[in-house]
């Protein structure tokens, strides 16, 4: 009887599932081939194609400036990020402290959350320090909301470390500092890669940390959603499938140099 309702619940099942993935997926592919329309966002299916939505987004100054921002951000957010989870990832692993426990929670605490929290209380310690608000505030939000994503990303690599090598290399000689920068680094490359990667790709979607953060230039995201507000257009469509292309790109290599570090 338990077979029996197996095979009569998993066609079923697979269309449940396919159900989700059309939900999920759908309006995806949609956006996609409206950035191809040559009728705009109006009728479906599309019926004339064409790249003159592409042609036109290329010549866009105000998106290539916010562009040029968001990879200005993003590039020193990876900088900043990996270079605080190293050290908080080095604490976790290799120091004994009071609260050691609490502080693991601590740094782990903004991948759960919510952006809202994150941006207004980055708001409000900015408005203390008396700093005035552009893309220096949105680096250090982005830097610091995203340190958590770094931490675990290079405490997993630290895990996976032989410790016998840089034993053998203080043994032969070699300073705590040689040591790290000859054996433990290089035995972390694809976690700092594959971290780099994923702080790359998520600051380049950040909104809500940076919609408090902004100054008078804006990042990509909030490019879009301003022109958002005064509708949708196959420009928006265009830029947004390149961001959907170069997200996918980057997420397959964070996934595969994870999967490659998890079997060495």
């Amino acid at each position: 009887m338990t077979s029996a309702n197996s095979q009569q619940r998993s066609p079923l099942l697979a269309a449940y599932a396919a159900l989700v993935f059309a939900f999920i997926y759908l309006p995806i592919v949609v956006l996609i081939l409206y950035s191809f329309n040559r009728d705009g966002v109006g009728g479906f299916p599309p019926r004339h194609f064409t790249l003159d939505w592409y042609r036109q987004l290329f010549s866009d100054a105000a998106i290539w400036d916010s562009v040029s921002n968001s990879l200005l951000v993003a590039a020193a957010s990876v900088a900043l990020a990996l270079t605080l989870g190293l050290l908080a990832a080095l604490a976790l692993d290799r120091a004994s402290f009071p609260g050691k426990a609490l502080f693991r929670r601590l740094v782990l605490l903004p991948l759960i959350l919510p952006g809202i929290i994150t941006g207004l209380s980055l708001l409000m310690f900015a408005v203390f320090a008396g700093m005035q608000l552009s893309l220096l505030t949105v680096f250090l939000g982005h830097g610091t909301a995203l340190i958590s994503v770094a931490t675990t990303e290079i405490f997993a690599g630290l895990q996976k470390i032989d410790r016998r090598q840089e034993e053998a290399s203080l043994d032969l000689g070699a300073t705590p500092w040689r040591t790290f920068w000859l054996v433990t680094l290089p035995n972390l490359k694809l976690s700092l890669i594959a971290a780099a990667l994923l702080i790359f790709t998520l600051s380049m979607d950040e909104i809500a940390v940076t919609f408090f953060l902004y100054g008078r230039e804006y990042t990509l995201p909030l490019e879009i959603w301003g022109r958002l507000r005064r509708g949708i257009t196959p420009e928006i469509n265009a830029i947004s499938t390149l961001i959907l292309v170069v997200s996918i790109i980057l997420i397959t290599v964070w996934y595969h140099l994870r999967t490659r570090s998890e079997r060495s």
